[in-house]
């Protein structure tokens, strides 16, 4: 009988071992079968059809989501490309609007306290101010005299400057009157002021000290919000905008110090109102890259309507929500026109 290869000895064992679950080794096997043989076993006892089955649709799970993932980052950096498209030109994606009355003695503080420059002004019949725009640093400030759809609104602002000193001193000649003059010793490690205008509208005054604004450059106008529970802010800003929480530092007793949220390309601040920092619901102008998207989220994480979206005449696609803290929000895409 023609002696058969190694190879084709082991094959058959491993047959064997395929069909009957058991070896079937030759009458005399030998050393190198034997030695074969075991390992022919041990491979045997590696995963089972079961095990391969849920690995491979584990596998495939997973890169199904990467490549959602991936297609979630492309169209992300698709938004941002465009971004500069759904801003309208002179506003950053967060901007105060301030409803006072009278809003054209408002516009004058701003020009003379802060060096503000007036871009739009749009009176209404009666003459009071239907719309205006002003320009604080790189920022902006909106500003429309009260009326009985829409009551006076005061806010806080922090506004970063470069001569804080000088700044708060123009302030008081405005009228305001002073919380606590500029100083070294502010938590946050700025020099810092805070005055009340006329107006009721909050004002805290300072330039960084110990850090450099990022790429970006530092945003002068930052709405600035104290609210009860304030940590419930944060998740809604995220929900609605899509925001991120650049920094979150809280007190011993786990309420929020101090929070710094962007969205878009500027930044907002909260904290827990206490002393004389209370709540003060305001109204703010935020620009998304799609209004409907935006106002269906801020509904569904507690928003109520003030106004579905629509393409207002101004050119923007506007819509309204107020929060569950009683912030309005008017959200808009800039429509090119």
């Amino acid at each position: 009988m023609v002696k058969r290869s190694l190879a084709l000895q082991l094959d058959e064992v491993v047959q064997a071992m395929l069909v009957s679950l058991q070896p079937r080794p030759e009458k005399s096997p030998g050393r190198e079968l034997a030695a074969l043989t075991r390992v022919a076993q041990v491979l045997r006892e590696l995963p089972r059809e079961e095990f391969r089955v849920a690995l491979k649709n584990d596998l495939q799970r997973r890169a199904s989501m990467s490549e959602s993932t991936a297609t979630s980052k492309v169209a992300t950096g698709e938004a941002e490309a465009r971004g500069v498209h759904y801003l309208r030109p002179g506003l950053t994606s967060i901007t105060p609007y301030v409803i006072v009355r009278p809003a054209a003695q408002f516009i004058e503080f701003l020009k003379s306290a802060f060096a503000g420059v007036e871009r739009m002004r749009m009176p209404a019949p009666d003459g009071s101010v239907m719309h205006a725009e002003v320009a604080v640093g790189n920022g902006a400030i909106e500003v429309s005299d009260g009326n009985e759809e829409y009551l006076t609104a005061p806010g806080a602002i922090h506004l970063y400057v470069d001569d804080p000193d000088a700044t708060y001193a123009r302030t008081l000649q405005g009228g305001a009157t002073s919380f606590y003059a500029p100083t070294d010793d502010h938590p946050s490690g700025d020099r810092w002021g805070a005055v009340k205008d006329l107006f009721g509208n909050h004002w805290y005054i300072a330039r960084p000290r110990g850090w450099t604004p990022g790429p970006e450059g530092l945003r002068s106008v930052q709405p600035y919000l104290h609210l009860r529970e304030a940590h419930k802010m944060i998740p809604f800003l995220e929900a609605a905008f899509g925001a991120e929480a650049m920094g979150v530092h809280k007190s011993p007793q786990g309420t929020v110090a101090h929070a710094t949220i962007r969205i878009g390309n500027a930044t907002l601040e909260i904290d827990e109102a206490h002393g004389e920092f209370q709540p003060m619901p305001c109204h703010l102008h935020v620009y998304v890259p799609d209004t409907d998207a935006a106002y269906a989220r801020a509904l569904q994480a507690g928003a109520t309507s003030i106004e579905a979206p629509r393409n207002a005449p101004y050119g923007d696609r506007a819509a309204g929500v107020k929060d569950a803290f009683g912030n309005s929000w008017f959200i808009a895409t800039y429509l090119g026109r």
